[in-house]
């Protein structure tokens, strides 16, 4: 037997995809709905949880539900592009980065192929249109080679988002691994989604030319709003072809 919840979300979905609940638009009160269907505040808010997980709605504390706006794709370019490449021609796109001084336990010792609890910085990098997150990015770097005033306030200033383009030095490797799959509880909360959402998730690892890891990057996209581009240059061995 199909559940009361369910019809009711079929509803309110049916009400947003038809145009008469418009993005932005909030949606009535929790008590008010569940007075208009028939049902008690539980069952409603499990019919609005399925909206939530879908991204149709979005409950913002102290606020309410709204509708979200549909939103426009982002494109991340692989190889050396650039954490959140429409931040820099989009004005209404902000970038908030946060940096913290740790020791590599665990997992991050591995990617950074440095002994457990050596020193590193994270730089937590939230890219937003508006208030909608449109990506996640956190990028790890041994603390010798964190760039001068990267751990500075001005770091989190709109002119400052270009250096994390390139953190490392110049001519590194980049080796990026692409996978979808659900996202944590952190990316959850900070990408704004439901925790039954799928994620584009992408390691970045990069590396100098004499195979130090000089940057670990965990890149964490909501999977319906970001197109991954990567390109293939074919190297041509001079050697080749000569008798």
């Amino acid at each position: 037997m199909r559940s009361r919840h369910h019809d009711i979300a079929d509803d309110l979905r049916q009400q947003i995809t038809a145009g008469h609940i418009l993005p932005s638009e909030r949606l009535p009160s929790e008590a008010a709905l569940a007075n208009r269907y028939g049902v008690s505040t539980v069952t409603l808010r499990r019919a609005l949880a399925v909206l939530q997980g879908e991204g149709l709605v979005e409950k913002i504390h102290g606020k309410g539900n709204f509708v979200r706006r549909p939103h426009r794709k982002i494109m991340y370019v692989g190889g050396w592009g650039t954490l959140d490449p429409w931040t820099a021609t989009d004005p209404d796109s902000r970038l908030t980065i946060r940096s913290t001084e740790l020791q590599a336990q665990a997992h991050l010792a591995t990617l950074l192929k440095v002994p457990a609890g050596s020193p590193i910085v994270e730089f937590t990098c939230l890219s937003r249109e508006g208030e909608s997150p449109h990506g996640l990015a956190r990028v790890y770097l041994p603390y010798d080679l964190v760039p001068p005033g990267a751990l500075d306030d001005a770091s989190t200033s709109r002119e400052a988002a270009t250096r994390f383009a390139f953190l490392g030095p110049p001519r590194t490797t980049a080796r990026e691994t692409v996978s979808a799959r659900l996202p944590t509880p952190d990316e959850a909360s900070a990408l704004r989604i439901g925790i039954a959402s799928v994620v584009l998730s992408i390691t970045r690892i990069a590396t100098d030319s004499a195979g130090r890891v000089v940057e670990a990057t965990l890149l964490a996209f909501p999977g319906d709003r970001v197109d991954a581009v990567f390109t293939t240059h074919h190297v041509i061995d001079e050697g080749q072809g000569k008798g």
